[in-house]
């Protein structure tokens, strides 16, 4: 079975679910793997009350026993600790007649799900949209990333993020990058590895915070140690590349996505822009960002993700309240400045997602131990096509 995963859960309910299917059997995972990855993405210069009150944490419901995985589907639950303070509002059950709930939401917010959800749905309430759009389903996302990391781990794939552009601020570029990468991105409180720049960006997400403003900017995802021939180019929807695209498009407030050198290699000549092929199948360059294709180089792996600010202002924007047709102003939730910081580490877990996804359409079998023996098959195959000594191919 192909590596697939759901979520399930809104944002001030009881918690939030995420079930990852097709992960091999024998894989060693323990909780605490998948909770660092958690407590990652909560961190960040210019995040909300929200990460003051939660502490992130799974409880396995299903597919691990022992330490190690089943080879059954892997469930597991995050409690919203900030459920206590919104029963009322998020209780499933049905109001008392002449009742009315708290907390509506009727005036959308221009840049959200709110009134775009609404109209499509046909809610009064835009709260029915806004919870389950809410950013804070990505934490069951960066759950199940967190096991996919544990997956690749065994095959020698890392993949780390840091924050490249944050509020027009461009941190100077640094390589070649660190090793291990998150461990220095992490360090920063804006995960950027320009000192110079990260000063310059908290200084920026201060002055957005006392205007009632938020900030977006850009992270940069690596995946190193990526084996060639992940993917296919035989059909749209295999192409690795395009399927990368979608799972970054797919996070919220993410408008862009580029590979290598991205929009860059429209601007310059086919000289300039594609990665000499050297003896032993390595690259010069890597400049197309790891693919050729839609299927893997052998190269790292890079993209790069483009973040919005974020929709919800303290200063809020002119909108149109959904009860009376009347302009109005936007309604106002708690929310972040940025949380681009953030972004880099769900980044990361889209990205480990569907590498493992193609890990085990590649290599295929139900346990572990089977998986390696075919991934050491496949890269054995691929060592006999390099040229021997004197030039004669093996």
């Amino acid at each position: 079975m192909p590596i697939r995963f759901t979520t399930a859960g809104e944002s001030h309910g009881r918690g939030l679910v995420g079930v990852l299917e097709g992960v091999p059997a024998g894989l060693p995972l323990a909780a605490e793997a998948v909770n660092a990855e958690l407590q990652r993405r909560m961190g960040g210069y210019g995040r909300g009350a929200r990460m003051k009150i939660e502490s992130d944490q799974i409880e396995w419901l299903a597919g691990v026993r022992a330490g190690e995985t089943l080879g059954s589907p892997i469930a597991m639950l995050i409690w919203n600790r900030d459920w206590e303070h919104w029963r009322d509002v998020m209780a499933p059950e049905a109001d008392a007649p002449g009742e009315t709930r708290r907390r509506q939401v009727t005036r959308p917010r221009p840049g959200h799900a709110d009134l775009a959800g609404a109209l499509k749905y046909d809610r009064e309430d835009a709260r029915d949209i806004l919870e389950r759009a809410s950013a804070r389903e990505t934490a069951a996302r960066v759950a199940c990333g967190a096991v996919s990391k544990v997956l690749l781990a065994h095959f020698g794939i890392e993949i780390g993020s840091h924050v490249v552009e944050l509020g027009g601020i461009a941190a100077a570029a640094r390589l070649p990058l660190p090793t291990p990468l998150n461990e220095a991105a992490d360090a920063s409180p804006v995960r950027c590895l320009d000192p110079a720049a990260e000063q310059e960006m908290i200084a920026r997400i201060d002055a957005a915070k006392a205007a009632g403003d938020t900030l977006g900017g850009v992270v940069e995802v690596v995946a190193s140690g990526v084996p060639v021939g992940l993917g296919s180019h035989v059909s749209w929807d295999r192409k690795l590349d395009g399927r990368l695209a979608q799972a970054i498009m797919s996070i919220p407030a993410v408008k862009g996505v580029e590979l290598g050198l991205g929009f860059e290699a429209a601007r310059r000549r086919g000289s300039e822009v594609h990665d000499e092929i050297l003896p032993g199948f390595a690259r010069a360059t890597n400049r197309s960002g790891g693919t050729e294709g839609g299927m893997t180089t052998g190269e790292a792996l890079v993209l790069r993700a483009a973040m919005k600010p974020i929709s919800t202002l303290m200063s809020p924007l002119k909108t149109v309240d959904l009860a009376t047709g009347a302009a109005a102003q936007a309604q106002s939730e708690r929310s972040d400045v940025t949380a681009v910081p953030a972004l880099g580490v769900i980044a990361e877990a889209m990205v480990a997602l569907v590498l493992a996804q193609a890990m085990v359409e590649k290599f295929g079998g139900d346990a572990l131990s089977e998986m390696k023996r075919n991934v050491e098959g496949y890269l054995a195959q691929v060592r006999a096509r390099l040229p021997r000594r004197g030039g004669a191919a093996s």
